[in-house]
């Protein structure tokens, strides 16, 4: 499946916004505190933005900010049109609910990419069974885990003393001594950290 693999300050230029794409490097060496200009020598004239444009780049925002594609995003906005409430606190509710977020989240890694190959090579456990798929929907009461296996690796020894220092989320509680974080409900708006404009996003779907 096709990724952007590309230099991601790029993309947090293009946002106008720090996306932590990179995990703790964007908190001690990142280039958008020197350089916050959109990317681009045409991007330094002043234009009026169209609704269309706000609705998209806010779009653009969450879709990279969870790493997800274009068609994967629509899906989740679908999904998440047809369940009753608001659409968009829904569709911010799938994106923080799957795997590679959760892991993240949870401090086993310190970017959701990093966390999206943990999934992808099989280091995590859902239930005690392997999961390889980053898009998994996680559901209250869920139990993720490291596999045994791996433990002894020296990226999870490192990343001990990392997740131990994380602020986590409310719906999330992690042992990281243990390898193992419990899913204690699904995630409220107030509980995401993502600073999304979500109304603009269903504007966008809904053209």
């Amino acid at each position: 499946m096709a990724r952007y693999t590309g230099p991601v300050c790029r993309i947090c230029r293009r946002e106008g916004t720090k996306l932590y794409l990179k995990g703790e490097k964007c908190l001690t060496k990142c280039t958008f505190d020197r350089r916050s200009s959109p990317p681009g020598v045409h991007q330094q004239r002043r234009r009026k933005v169209s609704d269309f444009a706000l609705q998209l780049r806010e779009k653009q925002k969450a879709r990279r900010m969870y790493g997800v594609l274009e068609r994967q995003m629509m899906n989740t906005f679908e999904d998440a049109a047809e369940v009753k409430g608001a659409t968009g606190e829904t569709l911010l509710q799938s994106l923080e609910r799957r795997l590679d977020n959760t892991v993240y989240r949870a401090g086993f890694a310190k970017s959701r990419s990093q966390a999206r190959q943990l999934v992808a090579h099989g280091h995590i456990l859902v239930n005690g069974r392997a999961s390889k798929t980053p898009s998994h929907a996680v559901q209250a009461g869920d139990a993720i885990s490291v596999k045994e296996s791996s433990r002894s690796s020296s990226y999870f020894k490192d990343q001990v003393s990392w997740a131990k220092t994380q602020t986590r989320p409310g719906w999330i509680e992690t042992d990281p001594e243990a390898f193992t974080a419990r899913v204690l409900a699904l995630p409220t708006r107030d509980q995401i950290e993502a600073q999304v404009n979500t109304q603009l996003i269903v504007e966008y779907y809904s053209r």
